[in-house]
């Protein structure tokens, strides 16, 4: 952006927008019922998401709090820090992304697709396991509602919800199973998901690596425009937490 950002991402001049730390507006919001929170700091139950939030500019006593929620070593994914880590962190990590949010999609309802549930995320892991589309974990379907197509009973693509900052939904898990690519499932699948968003009052985002220009070209194409740019990160904790006076 041409006003630059801060460490944290949030622009220089004017009021942070939400989306800026979407993490920290969804845990303190709608997913306040999620939130392990120590301090400042808060994050989503392991299980659940890798998602975690420090303040907009987090001070010697957040990092502190941080190493204790992590533990000892523990590796702590950073998403959308862009800053430093303080002596005794360790970056392990880090990939530039990109964040997009809905500028006309056409969104619209998926007569094939279905609601999964609970007892889908079996073939959900083994469908992300296979795809790769970004972190997906048991209990990551509690976050919002997921959508999915099947072909002969076997589920081969999907889509859902993640972070719910207020106003917002993310988004998140799109993938296909690569023997049915080039259908336009995934396409399918984030309209009838905007569709459900949008139904709701909210607006469509989602985030991206910034190398995945195939992705970016789909959402820009779909409607989506790019809002800022990102990062995602993570960074190893102190073998040794010092307690901050």
């Amino acid at each position: 952006m041409s006003h630059g950002t801060t460490s944290a991402g949030t622009p220089r001049t004017g009021i942070p927008h939400i989306l800026d730390n979407p993490a920290l507006a969804s845990l303190t919001g709608p997913h306040a019922h999620f939130a392990e929170r120590r301090g400042r700091v808060v994050r989503y139950p392991l299980d659940v998401s890798p998602w975690l939030a420090l303040p907009d500019e987090p001070d010697a006593d957040d990092w502190a709090d941080l190493a204790a929620l992590a533990g000892p070593g523990a590796e702590v994914p950073l998403p959308g820090y862009r800053g430093e880590v303080p002596d005794g962190w360790e970056i392990t990590a880090r990939i530039d992304g990109v964040q997009l949010v809905d500028d006309g999609v056409a969104a619209a309802p998926e007569p094939e697709a279905v609601r999964l549930g609970s007892a889908d995320v079996p073939e959900m892991l083994d469908l992300v396991e296979r795809t790769r589309p970004g972190p997906f974990l048991p209990r990551t379907i509690e976050m919002g509602s997921y959508l999915g197509i099947r072909r002969d009973g076997a589920l081969v693509a999907m889509a859902g919800e993640r972070l719910h900052p207020p106003g917002w939904t993310e988004i998140s898990a799109v993938c296909t199973d690569p023997a049915f690519r080039g259908e336009g499932l995934a396409t399918r699948l984030i309209h009838a998901v905007a569709y459900s968003i949008r139904e709701r009052g909210e607006t469509p985002f989602l985030h991206t690596a910034a190398g995945n220009t195939g992705a970016i070209r789909l959402y820009e194409s779909l409607g989506f425009r790019l809002r800022r740019r990102t990062a995602f990160a993570a960074a190893r904790a102190p073998e040794r937490l010092v307690a901050v006076p």
